[in-house]
């Protein structure tokens, strides 16, 4: 994806602020507390926090928190829900706090939106030395039957390679490069995922799946077949025509060292 239709798909979030808040997933917190283990201090920079999911996983984990994030309507989400939190505007390729400032930066489902070639020098600079960069996804595991069959109908625009946990490690490897033939500002990768399955129901996971930026800049009659598609199959599946199931994800994360 080429920077214009990256952010493109990044600005779409706002216009669904909300529900993005009620529907989508936290963190699990052994994979924040993966992240985090070789940080040589508390203070940790919470980059592109959406509506505060990562944050008040890292809050709860005792964590020195400050969130940034560029859409004011996230923003306002994440004020509304943790208030006692440090939040600014600002994005990653234009931070805002000093140098040498924090432990770790963490993305929650937002490295792969940055322009590293600009953020990665922004996020090095408000390192301290040795300082941690880790990115974390939540992934479907696509070995059970019905995920994948649920990635099949859903298209790549819904769930794609990113999404799964047999293609996010290879889509997210280099996530923390410039990618313009410009030497990358941290040590080599180390990747891990941890359990995470939700408790969901057809219509959540749905609503879900809608707060993803290739179903939000789907043109409307677009969106609702794909959404329809989804529906389809989840009131086909006896694992999740009734009630309650619970969604087979992991949290997947990248983490890499600053020299």
């Amino acid at each position: 994806m080429g920077q214009e239709d990256r952010q493109l798909h990044a600005s779409t979030f706002g216009a669904a602020a909300t529900a993005y808040a009620e529907h989508r997933p936290d963190y699990a917190q052994a994979a924040v507390r993966w992240a985090l283990e070789p940080a040589r201090g508390p203070r940790v920079l919470d980059l592109g926090a959406g509506t505060g999911k990562l944050t008040a996983t890292l809050v709860a984990l005792g964590a020195e928190v400050v969130a940034v994030e560029p859409d004011p309507a996230m923003l306002a989400e994440l004020r509304r829900a943790l208030p006692g939190v440090r939040s600014l505007p600002g994005s990653a390729e234009a931070i805002p706090l000093p140098d040498a400032s924090v432990d770790a930066v963490l993305a929650g489902h937002a490295l792969h939106w940055f322009d590293m070639a600009v953020a990665g020098p922004e996020i090095a600079r408000v390192l301290v030395s040795g300082g941690i960069l880790a990115g974390l996804w939540n992934v479907l595991d696509n070995r059970v039957d019905w995920v994948a069959e649920l990635e099949r109908v859903g298209g790549s625009a819904a769930i794609g390679p990113r999404d799964t946990l047999s293609g996010w490690r290879a889509e997210t490897a280099a996530a923390h490069l410039p990618g313009d033939g410009v030497a990358g500002r941290f040590g080599s990768p180390e990747q891990a995922e941890f359990p995470h399955g939700q408790r969901r129901t057809a219509d959540s996971l749905v609503a879900a799946l809608a707060t993803r930026a290739g179903v939000l800049v789907m043109a409307e009659r677009e969106r609702e077949a794909t959404l329809g598609r989804i529906r389809a199959l989840l009131a086909s599946r006896p694992e999740t025509a009734r009630g309650e199931f619970t969604l087979p994800m992991l949290t997947g994360v990248l983490r890499v060292h600053q020299p």
